[in-house]
């Protein structure tokens, strides 16, 4: 696997979270560490921080890593994980603003050219400038 940027997805709903992840591997292969989470731990719709954070350990790549999500919760709890993290990796993860399956599509294809942190989130927050 490249040293790329790593994609991580983040879903109230684990199977759309899963779904995503394995479009976004069907479609950029093994080039982009790809991890996800959702639901809460009793099996429910919801997010959890310490799974957010498990999730961006193992995308972890020394480029950084992109988080996409699919609502509100899902981005205060990546925040939340984000400030969590250890001070050397935290500069090094960004939440982006973009629709979920879409973004996390654009923003993988963009890290497996090699893209920069900010490039690979500019991409994807591309789709909801307008």
């Amino acid at each position: 696997m490249n040293d790329t940027v790593g994609i991580v997805i983040v879903s109230h709903s684990r199977d759309i979270a899963k779904g995503t992840a394995d479009m976004v591997r069907q479609m950029v292969g093994s080039e982009v560490k790809v991890a996800f989470c959702g639901g809460n731990p009793d099996g429910g719709l919801g997010t959890s921080v310490p799974s957010i954070i498990d999730a961006i350990n193992d995308a972890w790549s020394a480029k950084g890593v992109a988080i996409l999500v699919d609502l509100g919760g899902a981005e205060t709890n990546s925040e939340m994980a984000v400030e969590m993290l250890e001070p050397a990796r935290r500069d090094h993860v960004v939440v982006c603003n973009a629709p979920i399956v879409e973004g996390a599509v654009m923003a993988a294809t963009e890290a497996a050219g090699g893209s920069t942190l900010a490039q690979v989130k500019a991409v994807a927050e591309e789709l909801s400038a307008d």
